[in-house]
């Protein structure tokens, strides 16, 4: 490979990364966090569901914090790097039918790059 040649990336391990932030601060901290608001319980029932729906090459982790505290539970997709706010168990069936599975998005959970 000469200088002006970029390596080529090997496959991609997984189609769909997920992760949902678990993050944990104090109570009455002014940002919250998004295990107190359930994400925890979300982040286990979407792993759950994701294996339910039979999604292939697909993996949900547990995340620190994603530092987008006040929209939270949240969570991001890579390798799009597209985020949702999370609240509900239907939430997160929109997200991995929408998202995951079909290929399109979860406009309404989407959150704001800013």
């Amino acid at each position: 490979m000469n200088q002006t040649e970029l390596p080529v990336d090997p496959p991609q391990f997984y189609d769909a990364h997920l992760f949902v932030c678990c993050n944990k601060r104090a109570e009455g901290h002014p940002r919250g966090s998004c295990a107190a608001k359930g994400a925890e319980g979300l982040r286990d029932y979407m792993k759950t569901r994701a294996k339910a729906m039979g999604l292939k090459r697909v993996r949900v982790n547990m995340a620190g914090c994603l530092d987008r505290c006040e929209h939270g539970p949240c969570m991001v997709i890579y390798p799009e790097g597209v985020w949702y706010k999370i609240e509900t168990e239907a939430d997160v069936d929109h997200v991995l039918t929408a998202h995951v599975r079909d290929g399109g998005r979860a406009q309404e959970l989407m959150l704001p790059n800013a």
